[in-house]
């Protein structure tokens, strides 16, 4: 089945401490619509201006990602420039223009409108309750989130999570949204206020997934280098709604822990180099290798 991916498509400058790099392929469903065409056809919904290359949505193309709901309009794309510091873990937004993003509505092409996984990437909760007002009950609904809107627009997330199925969000903005310290306790409260699954990212230190009454720890997969960690969390959730849309109709707990390893997997790939440039040369050859590793490291019991 094909996997909707509304989000921001952007064009990203980001600086490390060995180099930095401009104009690069960014945005939420950028980095989303990509991970999951490993798995699935993509159906993308976003807008770019007048500035954004063309050769974009060749590439999209090439890659089972349909780009009839991408508005394109007079105006500049959105843009965003950030510089990490050594660990790459800490992040300092240089600039932000919204551009045309600014004042972006989603709307929906009909043949979109009865696709059965979503994934609502990292946009405001007001336009992700926006998409689910034009869709047909959809199978199963993702959404990712933000500090940002937790603090901002917490009114309208609210209203959104009865109407999602997962919602992903990092350690830190568990800990916001909940006021908890204990991600056990973070992740086991926001499942109480509507979604059905919860994940929380912790970076290089993995994934927790909860449900009703079952719980799994996903670990990171184990890198030397990294050259940007712009987009792994997009990359991670578009992997999960990708995998789940191209491989089950009903979503079970153990099909979402395996997702979970694929996003992992994903997003290790994601970092090894600036933008999508990684994504961009990835085979499946590769991930099916990365996904192998992956068991064997997480393995702890020995046939004797």
């Amino acid at each position: 089945m094909s996997v909707l991916v509304v989000g921001s498509i952007g064009l990203d400058t980001v600086k490390t401490p060995v180099e930095e790099r401009a104009d690069l392929l960014g945005g939420s469903a950028s980095y989303a619509a990509l991970a999951a065409s490993f798995f699935s056809p993509v159906r993308l919904v976003g807008v770019v201006g007048s500035d954004f290359p063309e050769s974009e949505f060749d590439f999209w193309n090439q890659r089972k990602i349909d780009t009839a709901g991408v508005q394109r309009v007079n105006g500049k794309t959105f843009r965003w420039s950030g510089e990490y510091a050594w660990d790459m873990n800490t992040r300092q937004t240089r600039s932000t223009a919204l551009n045309v993003f600014e004042n972006f509505q989603p709307k929906l092409p009909e043949s979109y409108r009865d696709t059965h996984f979503v994934l609502l990437a990292n946009i405001a909760p007001s336009l992700q309750s926006h998409v689910l007002d034009q869709m047909e009950r959809p199978h199963f609904v993702a959404a990712d989130t933000m500090d940002l809107w937790i603090k901002t627009a917490r009114k309208d997330l609210d209203a959104l999570l009865p109407r999602v199925d997962l919602l992903i969000l990092n350690d830190s903005e568990a800990r916001e949204m909940t006021k908890e310290t204990s991600l056990i306790k973070a992740g086991r409260r926001i499942r109480e206020m509507g979604p059905r699954y919860v994940t929380i990212k912790k970076g290089e230190h993995g994934a927790l997934l909860f449900s009703e009454n079952e719980f799994f720890s996903c670990g990171a997969y184990p890198l030397e280098d990294i050259h940007d960690p712009t987009g792994a969390g997009d990359t991670f959730a578009g992997a999960i709604a990708g995998y789940l849309a191209g491989t089950v109709t009903k979503v079970s707990f153990t099909d979402l822990r395996k997702a979970m390893i694929y996003g992992s997997v994903l997003a290790s790939f994601c970092v090894e180099s600036f933008s999508l440039e990684r994504l961009r040369t990835l085979s499946t050859e590769e991930i099916d290798q990365r996904y192998e590793v992956f068991k064997l490291m997480s393995q702890f019991e020995v046939s004797t």
